[in-house]
């Protein structure tokens, strides 16, 4: 299968994450424009707190040599830089997987520095041809549920839930739920029509799909405990667009990505998930307590003592991979 076959689009943002993976470079022009796609609305927290500020500022330090132009949903023809999950495509990206594994993050600002640390371990392969601008994570992951609340391992039973990621979809099955995958742009339709109970998302997820106001419950998990679940993401340039640039233009892209810009873009989810959170305050919030979530850590085990066979198998070094992520999480946690 060639490269430019592999990403499948499974949704709009990942088929133009095909195309950074197999595109030409554009032609050098004496004002640069990117062309930046992402798949929620340019009115939501990722546009605003991330996107749209990454490209002010490459704008101001490349003196309006370079700017972006925002797409919000596929177009025809190839995008420069994309955000998207890679989890969208089942499979493809195996090493992030140990982020999205039950209770690993707790800071998404730590988690994500870490997540960048360990892919430029473990994950150079994945993405060779591309070039990685920031990987990071979004906050805690929350249960929306339309008109059943959560409080217990055996609640989740039968339930139709959507999940972004195989871990997530893994997880839930395992936990006696029936997992439903589908990107976030779905989900307001479908819990509109009662295709699925609820869904996970972090609270940043809110107004772009307007859950508060379709459903009654949002369910968190012990906020001391580290998250249930939480998806990775990456924001990427094609690499040929990138090495079409001026000396000077790739110096302004360079000093705008990496563990930093991964750490800057966690920081902002979690103001992100501040915000949307204060939209649900007319309905019930409820918290699963550690006491709880016990039961749940062991299935969680579950899951990773199978990821890292699934490693072994793949011939890389699955323990270890899962014991440096937890250690970088740890190690950057700590600085927070």
């Amino acid at each position: 299968m060639t490269t430019k076959n592999l990403l499948r689009p499974l949704a709009a943002a990942t088929a133009l994450l095909s195309g950074l993976l197999s595109a030409p470079a554009a032609m050098a022009q004496d004002v640069t424009t990117l062309k930046v796609h992402f798949f929620l609305p340019a009115t939501s927290y990722a546009a605003t707190l991330f996107i749209q500020p990454w490209c002010d500022k490459i704008a101001r330090e490349s003196a309006n040599r370079m700017k972006c132009q925002l797409y919000d949903q596929a177009r025809d023809g190839v995008a420069d830089v994309v955000w998207t999950l890679p989890g969208y495509t089942a499979g493809r990206f195996p090493s992030l997987e140990a982020f999205e594994l039950p209770f690993m993050m707790q800071n998404p600002e730590a988690t994500s520095k870490a997540l960048w640390d360990y892919t430029q371990k473990y994950s150079q392969d994945e993405f060779k041809d591309i070039k990685p601008l920031a990987f990071h994570v979004h906050g805690d992951g929350v249960f929306h549920m339309t008109n059943k609340p959560i409080k217990t391992l055996a609640d989740l039973k039968g339930l139709k839930l959507r999940a972004p990621t195989r871990m997530t979809n893994k997880y839930l099955a395992m936990l006696g739920a029936t997992p439903v995958g589908m990107p976030v742009p779905q989900v307001g339709d479908a819990l509109s029509k009662g295709v699925i109970d609820g869904a996970v998302v972090p609270y940043e997820v809110v107004p772009s799909v307007k859950i508060q106001e379709l459903v009654k419950y949002h369910i968190e998990t012990d906020p001391a405990e580290p998250a249930f679940y939480t998806s990775t993401f990456v924001f990427a340039m094609n690499k040929a667009r990138y090495e079409s640039l001026s000396a000077d233009l790739k110096k302004v892209i360079d000093a705008n990505s990496g563990q930093a810009l991964s750490g800057q873009i966690g920081r902002a989810f979690l103001q992100a998930d501040a915000e949307g959170r204060k939209l649900t305050a007319k309905n019930t919030t409820q918290v699963i307590p550690a006491a709880e979530l016990a039961a749940w850590k062991a299935v969680g085990t579950k899951l990773a003592d199978s990821w890292v066979s699934d490693m072994n198998g793949k011939g890389k070094p699955g323990a270890r991979m899962l014991e440096d992520a937890r250690a970088l999480i740890a190690q950057h946690a700590a600085k927070h």
